[in-house]
């Protein structure tokens, strides 16, 4: 699709996220300001609260990081100046991502004036009001098809307004290792929260010990279940074989030592923690539920079980750790596929053309309107 002949001058763009922590939205954000076509598009990323592990990369994106606030995430004190700085800068095209720019963002903007509005739905279930302000929005973006249907069917959007762009992934970040991993190591990058159900993943983890006794797990995540999980390794007698570690920006070295990539989650919409994997040559193993489906090919770039199930968890890694040459071929099938439908620069580009196409069919019905 060719750009539409919109202007002149560059559509200036302004991005607005909560906040700057690790997250995938905030790494989607910062690939596509880092990629976006600068004859098209004048960006900004604007961040509404404190909080700012990415932050130097954000920094190093090539466009200006303007910050709203210094409240803490949550804080009703920051939107005030959020609608002042909406209100003066006015931009051509106000995207919007996490929750509460999506509600205040989108409101703010509606009362603006702003041209185009664009929102991102990314989870099953935000809590960002969807039934009543999708109409706020000239476009909604979702990362996976499954949520693009739960906008349409569950909250009422209409189809046209909705489109998908799956997440990306930096291929030349995340790459296989130069040498295979001697031990049989599990790795799970995830919080430590309910959705995430890590105390799944450590059952199956024990069930996995009875048949591969030198199995190994890394748990790389923080979070309000982390007492449950240190009390479930005691009882599973899985202290000394698990490795649980705080989350962080750099998963990399966590990655090449392992040979699988499990994900216990029953609810998601489209982790990157799984394109991570995939582009770093990992098979996978996560339950079959939300995106995950979309990311993972059943028995060619991973294995989909059941969620909630230890045993079929159980049973799909230790499949995987018996067959070290399955372990290969599906981990270079999903690097396949991430190289092909989840480079940065495919997303960027589609992003692009949702951008314009909001912008040209919101100016031609305010002119048809005249």
């Amino acid at each position: 699709m060719n750009a539409p002949n919109i202007s002149r001058t560059p559509l200036k763009l302004a991005v607005l996220l909560q906040d700057l922590h690790f997250g995938g939205t905030q790494r989607y954000a910062i690939h596509l300001l880092r990629g976006l076509d600068r004859t098209l598009f004048a960006p900004e990323l604007w961040v509404l609260n404190s909080g700012g592990e990415l932050e130097p990369e954000a920094l190093a994106c090539g466009a200006p990081v303007v910050r709203i606030s210094r409240r803490p995430p949550g804080s009703p004190l920051a939107l005030p100046p959020l609608a002042r700085k909406i209100l003066r800068s006015r931009p051509d095209i106000l995207y919007t991502l996490t929750v509460v720019p999506n509600i205040w963002g989108r409101l703010f903007g509606r009362m603006a004036g702003v041209p185009a509005i664009i929102a991102g739905f990314r989870a099953l279930a935000p809590a960002q009001w969807e039934s009543l302000l999708w109409r706020c929005s000239d476009r909604l973006i979702c990362n996976a098809e499954v949520l693009r249907q739960r906008a349409v069917h569950h909250h009422g959007v209409q189809a046209d307004r909705v489109a998908v762009v799956p997440n990306c992934v930096d291929t030349e970040r995340f790459r296989p290792p130069e040498a295979t991993p001697g031990e049989p190591r599990i790795v799970s990058v995830a919080r430590l929260v309910p959705d995430k159900s890590p105390l799944v993943l450590l059952k199956a983890f024990a069930l996995v010990r009875r048949e591969i006794a030198e199995a190994r797990l890394t748990l790389v995540g923080e979070g309000p279940l982390l007492p449950q999980v240190l009390a479930c390794m005691s009882e599973l007698g899985l202290r000394d074989a698990v490795d649980l570690l705080p989350g962080c920006g750099e998963v990399r070295p966590h990655l090449a030592q392992a040979r699988i990539f499990v994900l216990a989650s029953h609810r998601e919409g489209s982790p990157n923690a799984i394109l991570e994997a995939m582009a770093s040559g990992l098979p996978v193993v996560a339950a079959r539920t939300g995106g995950i489906p979309e990311l993972v090919d059943h028995d060619r770039t991973g294995l989909l079980v059941e969620p909630e199930s230890p045993a079929d968890f159980a049973r799909a890694l230790v499949r995987l750790l018996q067959n070290e040459s399955l372990c290969a071929a599906m981990g270079a099938a999903g690097r396949d596929k991430a190289l092909r439908r989840h480079a940065p620069d495919v997303m960027v580009r589609a992003t692009e053309r949702e951008l314009l196409a909001a912008w040209a069919r919101r100016n031609q019905t305010r002119e048809g309107g005249r």
